[in-house]
């Protein structure tokens, strides 16, 4: 009894750490030239359903008013500086919506 015990608790301290060593995997995203993690790319859907910059603000700029949000993770900063921040953010959405094309999901066909 006690050795089964033991042996439960030792299947579930594999499958514990398991899921943390997946979790902290990050899976990153190559488009022109920008490495960014996927994760950050997710939340930048959120920023822009929460954040609506002033009206003075967005005729004053050509950015995307997300690249004004305090909260944008800064792996996503540098893609404010490209004069295509929108098309650039509009493409990673995109892609983060398709994991088999980042091949996140290893059930999908092609991926290595």
């Amino acid at each position: 009894m006690g050795s089964r015990a033991v042996w439960r608790l030792s299947l579930g301290a594999a499958v514990v750490l398991l899921v943390l060593l997946q979790s902290t995997q990050s899976v990153r995203i190559q488009y022109q030239g920008f490495q960014v993690q996927l994760e950050s790319v997710k939340k930048l859907s959120d920023l822009e359903r929460q954040f609506a910059p002033s009206p003075r603000l967005q005729a004053q700029s050509l950015l995307p008013a997300v690249c004004h949000h305090p909260a944008l993770p800064s792996d996503l900063q540098p893609v404010c500086t490209s004069q295509e921040a929108a098309s650039i953010f509009k493409a990673l959405k995109m892609m983060a919506n398709d994991e088999c094309e980042l091949c996140v999901n290893i059930a999908c066909t092609g991926c290595l």
